[in-house]
């Protein structure tokens, strides 16, 4: 099969994927991450089992019905692993930055997705099949324990998400997602700020909320002086008062 033709509707409907052909029949790896441990040779023939791929910004490359289980390396670009409740209500799970990997899941067990991954950017991305990545792992041990600490990371965020969402109100969460991603100002002592401010509608998919509640959070802070936001980004005056609402007993407002 020639990679530099798009693929047909038969290969589409086999990878259930939107994605399309590279220009190029092979690319690089060196800048995966979990690959690092692989010495040149090892690595050239990790490439020549990849199938290499490009995906447009907001281009679905897998959802929950795909039949896929392949492993995606992510060589350019940026992804966006999320998943929607029967309302429709978009909850983010992480991003996938270049030199990163995902789908391991479905290639290891081989069962379905577990969630949706969209092209947050332009993407150049190398699918490896099931059969080789679980090859990979037997015959590497150190990348089997990268994956392991991996998934380790990925259940210790789960519980805290259940945790939150057990205890913390829907204000509550949009605060702590908001102390989550402040970084100290470099130019303004005790003062934090968030730079680049996602948009309200991100910053509701991570918090498991509604983007009109993180529209009355921000609204709430500026009144009380507590944050203040100026074009892209949101500068936080008072974070220990920020600190304090997140840890609050009493139970913000209700969210509608």
């Amino acid at each position: 099969m020639n990679q530099e033709a798009s693929f047909s509707h038969q290969s589409m409907t086999e990878t259930d994927t939107n994605l399309h052909a590279a220009n190029d029949t092979a690319g690089s790896l060196s800048g995966i991450r979990l690959l690092g441990p692989l010495d040149a040779e090892q690595l050239s023939l990790i490439e020549k089992q990849c199938r290499w791929v490009t995906a447009k910004a907001g281009e679905e490359i897998l959802n929950k019905e795909c039949t896929n289980r392949d492993i995606f390396f992510v060589v350019e670009g940026m992804v966006s692993i999320k998943n929607y409740s029967l309302s429709g209500r978009e909850v983010a799970f992480a991003t996938v930055d270049e030199g990163g990997y995902f789908g391991e899941l479905s290639a290891i067990d081989g069962k379905p997705r577990s969630a949706n991954v969209i092209a947050v950017g332009a993407c150049r991305l190398a699918a490896m099949a099931p059969e080789a990545f679980r090859a990979l792992l037997e015959k590497q041990p150190i990348i089997s324990l990268s994956v392991l600490q991996k998934m380790a990371a990925v259940v210790r965020d789960c519980d805290e998400r259940i945790m939150d969402l057990a205890t913390l109100s829907a204000y509550q969460r949009v605060y702590s997602q908001l102390i989550k991603m402040a970084r100290e100002d470099p130019v303004r002592p005790d003062s934090w700020l968030i730079y680049p401010l996602p948009t309200q509608a991100q910053i509701a998919a991570e918090a498991s909320t509604t983007r009109e509640t993180v529209a009355r959070v921000l609204s709430q802070l500026a009144q009380s002086e507590i944050a203040q936001r100026k074009s892209k980004t949101l500068y936080i005056r008072e974070i220990e008062k920020l600190r304090t609402l997140c840890e609050r007993i009493a139970p913000a407002p209700a969210e509608h």
